[in-house]
């Protein structure tokens, strides 16, 4: 007969068990299935992965979305008129970076996985990522609420703004002149950068010609992908210059390299860059970097509504990816486009030395948790606001703005403290799938090694 304490055991057991077959299952459609990672590249994924929770949140994208799309959530809008939303919100995707006009501004840089679906997948995500990147930096989980509360609270007074029409979602720009503390202070670091020194890093001076210093990171292509990216370029380039009124010559490639060891969801999508002539400065410091990224249907699909009209309007994916950014952004990127090269698709960007993230380990004080939190919150706000029929590009009929604050209805406190405390538990449980996927993961390695070994020894005995 079983003591009470042994059944304990027996439930806590049975149930890790039963969580790491899931996990296991959704790491086998995700990333072998569908991504179709090499057994080397998985590893390399899931050592990354295996550098801390918050590394495993963001590497898992999927994970999150398998475990809300199967759970009922108060809060969400009407599935048959949702927002359009970036898909893959947490801290790491907002930073400093140089907007088409120029100035630094802070806002959210990536949008591979935007697509249609409930707003509160991003608060909710983003809110997760804010307990996890704080509880790294050591700060105790009251401190966590607050943070994720301070979020929320700015969240919800400025989409509640928009749905007023009291502000313009196109008019929120965070610079130097309307920002304080650590997001002010990134803004300064990157305004300082000197893009000569960059550039001198990234590529070298031969005879004259700018071409790039080759590194761990920075590898010539083969002929086959060389090929490639000059056949695609024509169509790209034709499209920038009619937009930019750009020469020829301007758009001449001067070099093209392959990008490694970027990202941890991105890995196994290739990743090019072209050194693009620019401006006439003898010495190419005037020259221009285009990264080429690889980007397929964005995780959070698989977990929502299938929109026909989205789908239809954005078959390829390069599309989906820049027109989400160019109706999320107030000063898009004017080097953004698509091309599709070998049947796959691609979106093309600026590659600039004005691009810094915020470093949690900068947050000395909870007031300057709370300070960055707003910002984002209302950032998000703005997101969600902009991608909708006021927005040149928008595919919706209805504004996105008043439909979430129908949803999240007039006890908006209520709805951060249900969001803040529903995000406190599942960063725990994200906590807890750490620990069985690192488990996991380092039995997946050693079992797919000895898969190779005798596939090896095997071949080799053929052979004989």
């Amino acid at each position: 007969m079983l003591l009470e304490a042994d059944i304990t055991e027996q439930v806590k057991h049975t149930k890790r068990k039963l969580r790491e077959l899931t996990l296991a299952r959704v790491l086998d459609e995700f990333d072998g299935r569908i991504m179709g990672l090499t057994d080397e590249r998985r590893m390399l994924k899931y050592e990354k992965m295996r550098g801390s929770a918050y590394l495993f949140f963001r590497g898992s994208a999927y994970l999150f979305y398998y475990d809300f799309g199967h759970e009922w959530l108060p809060y969400h809008t009407d599935p048959e008129r949702p927002t359009w939303i970036q898909g893959d919100l947490h801290f790491e995707n907002f930073g400093a970076f140089r907007s088409e006009k120029g100035r630094i501004v802070f806002d959210v840089n990536d949008f591979d996985e935007g697509c249609m679906g409930s707003y509160l997948y991003d608060v909710l995500r983003m809110s997760v990522s804010l307990c996890l990147v704080m509880s790294e930096n050591g700060w105790a989980e009251e401190e966590q609420l607050d943070t994720v509360i301070a979020y929320l609270s700015a969240y919800v007074e400025q989409i509640s703004a928009y749905a007023e029409r009291k502000e313009d979602p196109a008019a929120l720009v965070y610079d130097e002149l309307s920002t304080k503390g650590p997001i002010r202070k990134l803004l300064r670091k990157t305004e300082s950068v000197a893009f000569s020194e960059w550039m001198e890093k990234l590529t070298v001076l031969k005879e004259g010609e700018r071409t790039f210093r080759w590194s761990e990171e920075i590898q010539p292509p083969t002929d086959e992908e060389r090929a490639l990216i000059e056949a695609g370029w024509s169509a790209y380039i034709e499209a920038l210059a009619a937009r930019l009124e750009l020469t020829p010559a301007y758009c001449r490639i001067k070099d093209i390299a392959v990008k490694h060891g970027s990202g941890t969801a991105s890995i196994g999508l290739d990743r090019y860059y072209v050194l693009m002539e620019g401006g006439d400065d003898h010495l190419g410091l005037d020259d221009i970097v285009i990264e080429i990224k690889e980007v397929r249907a964005p995780v959070p699909v698989y977990f929502m509504p299938f929109s026909e009209t989205f789908w239809e309007q954005f078959a390829h994916q390069g599309k989906r990816v820049i027109t989400t950014q160019q109706a999320m952004h107030h000063e898009a990127d004017p080097f953004l486009g698509y091309m599709t090269l070998g049947g796959r698709h691609f979106y093309t960007r600026e590659r600039s030395p004005y691009k810094k993230k915020l470093k949690a380990s900068k947050l000395l004080e909870p007031r300057d948790w709370e300070k960055t939190a707003q910002c984002m919150g209302q950032i998000t706000a703005k997101l969600h606001a902009r991608a909708d029929a006021d927005v040149e590009n928008g595919i919706l009929t209805y504004h996105s703005e008043d439909e979430i604050v129908r949803a999240i209805g007039k006890d908006t406190d209520a709805f951060c403290e249900y969001v803040a405390n529903r995000a406190l538990f599942y960063s725990g449980q994200v906590m807890e799938d750490y620990e069985i996927f690192k488990e996991w993961s380092a039995g997946w390695e050693v079992r797919r090694r000895r898969a190779a070994a005798r596939k090896r020894r095997i071949l080799s005995r053929s052979k004989l």
